[in-house]
């Protein structure tokens, strides 16, 4: 496919991806793999994680006082075999068979959310959603809803900052598991670095979104946002 008409194209996902991420905390992921993938599937999940790599450094740099500095250290630490676990995955599983069961893991998470009690940020809970998002990111380029739908009462710029310090590391982690794995090629490189400007205009123009936010907001939003990833991961391995 010809530079011009693949920068367009992901390059709008992008940017859009990016605005919603800076204002609710995830976002780039959901919205512009499936574009990526619909483009060029070989590009996905590396040139998405490449991406994605200076969105969160920006939201730690604007929001860096809102940070959940004891949640990141219990979180952190787990993700490391969650990540392990996605790169074996990604060797091992067709793709959309792997999508489908992740989107409807998902799925089964925001339902639950929606019925049972509030989930405390406890040691337990934030091992778990990070293995979880470890393994989804690595696997899928979306590893955001477990971290989500974790924090989704907590208020808008600790779920920015929080988010934007687990998905930094986090990125790093499964770049790292898939370069080692062999499955991190110059083409997906390339493609991420290409889409980068994107992304930095993406969290230029959304300030005013990052001001209006409160938590009810912050919240309905997630919950929508993670839904829909459920959703078309689970689409996608259909198809």
């Amino acid at each position: 496919m010809p530079d011009a008409v693949f920068l367009t194209v992901a390059g709008a996902a992008v940017l859009f991806g990016a605005v919603v991420q800076s204002g609710v905390g995830l976002g780039l992921g959901l919205v512009a793999a499936p574009v990526v993938a619909f483009l060029d599937p070989a590009l996905v999940p590396g040139t998405l994680l490449i991406v994605t790599l200076p969105l969160p450094l920006l939201m730690m740099g604007a929001e860096w006082r809102h940070i959940d500095w004891r949640g990141l250290a219990w979180a952190l630490p787990a993700r490391v075999p969650g990540v392990v676990a996605g790169a074996w995955l990604v060797a091992v599983l067709e793709p959309r068979t792997l999508g489908g069961v992740v989107g409807a893991m998902v799925l089964l998470a925001v339902a639950a959310s929606l019925w049972a009690p509030r989930v405390p940020l406890s040691p337990v809970s934030l091992v778990v959603a990070g293995a979880a998002s470890g393994l989804s990111g690595t696997a899928t380029s979306i590893g955001g809803p477990p971290m989500a739908l974790l924090y989704q009462h907590e208020t808008a710029a600790r779920v920015r900052a929080t988010l934007g310090g687990f998905f930094l590391a986090g990125t790093v982690m499964s770049l790292g598991a898939l370069a080692v794995g062999g499955h991190l090629d110059g083409a997906q490189v390339r493609a991420g670095l290409l889409l980068m400007p994107f992304v930095l205009a993406g969290f230029g123009v959304a300030g005013p979104l990052r001001r209006r936010l409160g938590v009810s907001g912050l919240r309905a939003v997630l919950l929508c946002l993670v839904a829909v990833s459920g959703s078309a991961l689970l689409v996608r391995s259909l198809l």
